[in-house]
């Protein structure tokens, strides 16, 4: 299939059986295929649910569209989150979704868990529970994996940015330091680039008992230099004030071996905890992005045989069919459709006729046509 041409919508929709619902279904289809391709066609069969009465059927028709909102909002959450924890590679959360209306028929085929339910007792608690976990354990696990994610890039953070501010613990050694001496104490000093030569003329004399030639450039970053500079420790507090006014930065540091390699051990665990995290994680989603998926189809597939029913009468005779309209050609989709249905229901034809922005119509945000209609997004992925 041409990617570009097709919508990554469906529009699932029922007709009321002609002599056959066979016959209903090949109508629909030579229509739609008559002027170019306007869409991919597939069956889509319900199995006969027992029917309860009238009240009982309103009332499920409203139960089914709430459940429907519900179940939607959380395949999206699950699509959402994949794209997030996929981060750089994107374009593979298609795949790693669902394909296109060809999978949505075999996983609708293939799922039938309602089978000879009487549609009063349909398991809506299951439905609602399983997705509730669904969207429950999302949340536990999403949490747990940002914030991991988070200490990461906070320690990431760390390691980098301006020499002022960034931890110093990947960039200096033992062998820069005078350490355990009871006199001696060395110091680290962020030199603007632009400054460089005034230090090396300065630093030894910007205190008293600053030990000659004891400055080294250790590290370097766009702008600055980092040197280090040993002195008596009682002359520090002098030499820090008088290097402020040449505009050198004293960083405060004391070289703790133990501290830094917590540090880095603690890097690592991260890094690892989280590339052990992601494999697992993916796969969760992956399998319970199809679980709410099929869900939600089931939901669609309930809330057309109810509004079949009470639309079209008893006994129970219509077929539902999936359409993938054609990007280009939806409005003459559209038009073939209602050419095609119209005469079920005399009122539609004021209705569209009439400019279609008629207050009210857009009943409780489902655009009404003559034949039972409800549309399966799947652009879930294009997040605005």
């Amino acid at each position: 299939q041409d990617k570009g041409t097709k919508m990554t919508e469906f529009w699932l929709i029922s007709a009321p059986g002609e002599k056959t619902c066979q016959q209903t279904w090949e109508k629909l289809h030579a229509a739609t295929t008559k002027h170019n391709n306007l869409s991919t066609n597939s069956k889509f069969n319900i199995p006969d649910l027992k029917v309860g009465t009238l009240d009982v059927l309103v009332g499920l028709s409203d139960e089914l569209a709430k459940l429907d909102a519900f179940v939607e909002s959380v395949v999206k959450k699950v699509a959402q989150y994949m794209a997030d924890v996929l981060e750089d590679s994107k374009d593979k959360v298609q795949e790693n979704l669902l394909a296109n209306g060809g999978l949505l028929e075999q996983q609708w085929q293939a799922e039938h868990k309602f089978c000879s339910s009487s549609l009063d007792t349909v398991p809506f608690f299951f439905v609602f529970k399983g997705v509730n976990q669904i969207d429950n354990d999302l949340k536990a696990r999403a949490s747990a994996y940002n914030n991991l994610k988070g200490n990461l890039q906070n320690l990431e953070r760390k390691n980098a940015g301006s020499l002022l501010t960034r931890s110093l613990a990947d960039i200096v050694k033992k062998e820069d330091f005078v350490l355990d001496s009871e006199y001696l104490v060395t110091l680290l000093v962020i030199v603007p680039k632009m400054n460089y030569n005034d230090w090396v003329k300065q630093y030894e004399t910007l205190a008293e008992m600053v030990v000659p030639r004891s400055s080294n450039v250790l590290f370097e970053d766009q702008d600055s230099y980092l040197c280090n500079v040993t002195l008596f420790r009682k002359a520090v507090d002098d030499f820090k004030h008088k290097a402020r006014e040449y505009k050198f930065m004293v960083r405060d540091f004391q070289y703790n071996e133990e501290e830094m390699k917590a540090d880095k051990e603690e890097m690592n665990r991260l890094s690892t905890d989280k590339k052990k995290q992601f494999g697992p994680l993916v796969r969760w989603l992956k399998v319970n992005f199809s679980e709410a998926f099929i869900a939600w189809i089931h939901v669609k597939a309930l809330r057309v045989f109810v509004e079949s029913v009470l639309r079209y009468g008893l006994p129970v005779n219509f077929q539902a069919m999936l359409l993938q309209p054609n990007k280009k050609t939806m409005k003459k989709l559209r038009e073939v459709l209602y050419d095609l249905y119209k005469h079920l229901d005399s009122s539609a034809a004021a209705i569209i006729d009439a400019t279609m922005d008629i207050p009210g119509l857009n009943l409780s945000q489902q655009e009404y046509y003559p034949y039972v209609y409800y549309k399966i997004d799947c652009n879930l992925l294009e997040f605005k």
